[in-house]
């Protein structure tokens, strides 16, 4: 919403203009888009002199949604804190818990977790899942965990912050994140950092750069289904992905994300070419 802004300084200032863009109207609304705020991230995009883009997947978008040239689009990919500090172990408890942590919206897909839920637990009876966030949805999912007969089952925290979300991933055998359209997504990263395997949707930006991750379509419930119960029968697998995915999260870093939007930014000239 800041680009009309920043569209008029530049150009009062004669200064090249780059717009960073971690989400788009087709991220958050699907094919129902709001033509207003369309219309003003095309003109930003259209204006700027280069755009960062936080994977190719958002890139694929700006080129194909935006009509923005490939070669005036760059990828730099987040990063997440890794500051060495040894997490709390697992706590005891006695049932299996997998987590979905993050706003209950559509882009999310809430959803297709609360229905793999329900197959998983007519798989295996000692799981709980823990749906940690909030949302326009939220209540949606609560009467749907409900109306599927696994409201006993699905815990909603609503909204964590600070230590509360350090306990959510430390209570966690898997973290899931079934989202329909996500740029990148640093809840998978964080939740490695803590040790905690993952199972990502491929439409997401952060499954372009991990390796050791379980990764399904979003939409392919049974698949998800399957991966989830994987982790939960068998603990080699779980140690595995623990093990080789701490390893991969620590060489993502914000420092070498930044060091590449220095040099994106050193590449401008001092004045924009009109």
């Amino acid at each position: 919403m800041t680009f009309p802004a920043a569209i008029a300084a530049a150009k009062l200032n004669q200064n090249p203009l780059i717009v960073h863009i971690h989400s788009t109207e087709f991220d958050r609304s699907g094919e129902n888009i709001n033509q207003t705020v369309y219309d003003i991230e095309r003109n930003g995009m259209h204006a700027a002199n280069r755009v960062i883009a936080v994977s190719n997947y958002t890139k694929n978008i700006i080129i194909n949604r935006y009509g923005i040239s490939s070669d005036k689009v760059e990828v730099v990919y987040n990063g997440v804190e890794c500051d060495g500090k040894n997490y709390p172990q697992p706590i005891h408890k006695t049932d299996k818990i997998v987590l979905f942590l993050g706003r209950i919206t559509m882009q999310k897909g809430p959803e297709y977790f609360i229905t793999a839920a329900k197959k998983v637990l007519d798989k295996i009876s000692n799981v709980k899942f823990i749906m940690a966030g909030d949302g326009d949805m939220t209540h949606r999912m609560i009467e749907y965990a409900s109306y599927l007969g696994i409201g006993h089952k699905v815990f909603f925290t609503r909204f964590l912050r600070g230590s509360d979300v350090d306990k959510a991933y430390q209570m966690a055998d898997l973290y899931v994140m079934p989202s329909v359209s996500e740029p990148f997504g640093i809840a998978p990263l964080e939740a490695l950092r803590h040790d905690v395997p993952v199972l990502i949707s491929r439409q997401s930006g952060v499954s372009e750069i991990l390796n050791h991750a379980l990764k399904v379509d979003f939409w392919d419930i049974n698949q998800m289904v399957n991966k989830i119960a994987a982790v939960l029968k068998y603990p080699s697998l779980g140690k595995t992905l623990r093990e080789n995915g701490r390893t991969e999260v620590e060489k993502i870093r914000w420092e070498d994300s930044a060091n590449r939007i220095n040099n994106i930014y050193k590449q401008m000239p001092a004045y924009a070419q009109n």
